[in-house]
């Protein structure tokens, strides 16, 4: 029986990620910055621990914690969405902090055992907005294209030692809390010169009828971890996959 270890499994694509590989029969380490065990069914097959992805200690002990596993999941990650001038340059830092230097790190702690078992697969959750520039999302979208590009180099960095890297990106996904981690990084809101210009942008957000479940993103990571002629970059969602034809 094989393992896998997702981090945010708090919620969004990481609670629906652990859910689908539990159903598969696999062994899962559903990780969160604070563990809830009530937020996943049941299962001998389960353990939460705690992982805080900004935190060296806290990725030593979950690693130690975790032991040999198949698969590692980089899912944690936070939203921001604002014009650059009404965002502080500590939101920028804590935006990179936890979407590109804490897959970085995670990675960098995991790979070690992949390499001299000369096995596994990382998966990193990344987002269609590298695909396709937004407004608002600037700062979002720096963070993830970072991690676009890390992951394509590291798949040619551990290819020799048949360890898969793999980009799953999902498209919009309002049954997340994207949208409300946005906004708590928004305590003053949109600097008055923008205010109309990003209520238009919601408008016609709020009138596409394509989007992205977090089911569609467990099944594009369960692709990614478990199809070896899988490509390096699986779109997750009907927009995604729309996008990702149009790139």
């Amino acid at each position: 029986m094989k393992t896998v270890l997702i981090t945010g499994c708090s919620s969004g694509f990481g609670l629906e990620t652990a859910r689908y590989f539990l159903d598969r029969d696999w062994k899962v380490i559903a990780t969160m910055r604070t563990p809830r065990e009530d937020v996943l069914p049941r299962s001998e097959h389960l353990r939460v621990i705690a992982l805080d992805v900004t935190d060296p200690e806290s990725i030593r002990q979950a690693v130690e914690a975790a032991g040999p596993i198949d698969v590692l999941v980089n899912n944690a990650g936070i939203g921001m969405l604002n014009a650059l001038e009404g965002t502080p340059m500590e939101t920028t830092r804590e935006i990179f902090e936890t979407n590109t230097l804490g897959t970085i790190a995670t990675t960098q702690a995991f790979v070690p055992q992949f390499r001299q078992r000369q096995s596994g697969v990382v998966v990193n959750v990344t987002s269609t907005v590298t695909l396709r520039s937004l407004p608002l999302l600037s700062v979002y979208t720096a963070s993830k294209v970072a991690v676009n590009a890390f992951t394509e180099s590291l798949a040619l960095e551990l290819e020799p030692f048949n360890v898969r890297v793999r980009l799953v990106l999902p498209g919009r996904a309002p049954d997340t809390r994207f949208a409300e981690n946005g906004q708590t990084r928004m305590q003053h809101g949109f600097p008055e010169p923008y205010a109309g210009f990003a209520q238009r942008i919601f408008e016609g957000w709020a009138e596409s009828t394509e989007i992205t479940r977090s089911v569609d993103v467990a099944e594009a990571v369960w692709r990614a971890a478990t199809d070896p002629s899988s490509p390096m970059r699986i779109p997750a969602g009907a927009d995604a996959v729309r996008w990702a034809n149009e790139a």
